[in-house]
């Protein structure tokens, strides 16, 4: 028998599961399991093969991904939910790697860790840091503005813009116009604000791909809390990281709009501080692949921190 570590995929169907399982195919450190279309519904046979794995990766939706950790009896199964059903629980590691300095080493060590949703990755890596250095007060009155590609959506949004009614498909659409978007308490938890931010989700129709924008006022920032300032506390912050980087003055400078799509089938992204100084008016960018480090990316370095832990 293989001493290789036995890797189950549940949900391998969905956009999120089928890329990581693209991601691991072929590779030869580790041992790929998925179920059958029969079987994959079968409670039985799930519980069987979460069991059997040294790391569970959990493409569900939130009812479902709570179901299948319940189906655990294997103190040593290691899991990954991609879902948003833990995102906020104190007993599961985030899993943003680049989040904090032993970030990385928690998520190796962990049993259970939960993968960031694709919004908050964008919000998080430029907030949480600035946050920190004290240059954005926690208490800062937020909107964050996204715009995804539509497979963000899942199969059903996918199916809307590639299957045989793809002409009528809205080239753009703003949603969640309640303000009751899922996504908010897990922004405002690990970035470490104080009040929960206004969230403003969109799509287009490209596949994939995500800009994130924050714009703030100089006037209710902290003495000194400029461009400069705010550029080089993400630079500290993410210096030596392998997947997030951040433009100097000059490359900013130079850029007068932003591609959703330049990171896609990758898992970096790139954060931008630009700004009106005469106005005293700043905005921060993230841009990456909503299925590469919004999803997928994420959870195969998670994967690679674990199986580096184990």
């Amino acid at each position: 028998m293989s001493n290789l570590p036995l890797i189950f995929i549940d949900g391998d169907q969905g956009t999120t599961g089928l890329q990581i399982h693209e991601r691991l195919r072929g590779r030869k450190d580790l041992r790929l399991l998925t179920l059958p279309a029969a079987e994959r519904k079968d409670a039985l046979r799930r519980a069987e093969a979460i069991n059997s794995a040294d790391i569970a990766l959990l493409c569900l939706p939130d009812a479902a991904a709570r179901e299948a950790v319940s189906l655990i009896e294997n103190p040593k199964v290691r899991v990954i939910d991609a879902s948003s059903a833990h995102r906020t629980d104190a007993e599961w590691i985030y899993g943003f790697p680049e989040m904090s300095p032993s970030q990385s080493e928690r998520i190796a060590n962990a049993l259970r860790v939960t993968n960031p949703g694709c919004y908050p990755t964008g919000a998080i890596a430029l907030l949480r840091p600035l946050v920190k250095a004290g240059l954005v007060p926690a208490d800062y009155p937020l909107t964050i503005n996204a715009v995804s590609g539509y497979s963000g959506g899942g199969r059903a949004q996918v199916e809307q813009y590639e299957g045989p009614d793809a002409a009528q498909a809205a080239p753009f659409t703003v949603y969640g116009l309640a303000l009751k978007h899922k996504h908010p308490p897990e922004m405002q938890l690990h970035a470490g604000l104080s009040q929960r931010p206004v969230f403003v989700p969109s799509y287009g129709a490209f596949r994939q791909g995500i800009v994130v924008s924050i714009a703030l006022q100089a006037r209710l920032l902290p003495a000194g809390a400029n461009k400069e300032a705010l550029r080089a506390a993400l630079q500290r912050h993410y210096e030596g990281a392998r997947h997030v980087s951040v433009l100097s003055a000059e490359q900013a400078a130079a850029t007068d709009r932003l591609d959703p799509t330049i990171h896609n089938n990758s898992n970096d992204m790139t954060l931008g501080v630009f700004g009106n100084d005469d106005d005293g008016h700043l905005l921060l960018c993230a841009v990456f692949d909503n299925l590469g480090k919004g999803a997928s990316g994420a959870a195969v370095q998670n994967l690679d921190l674990m199986l580096r832990g184990a």
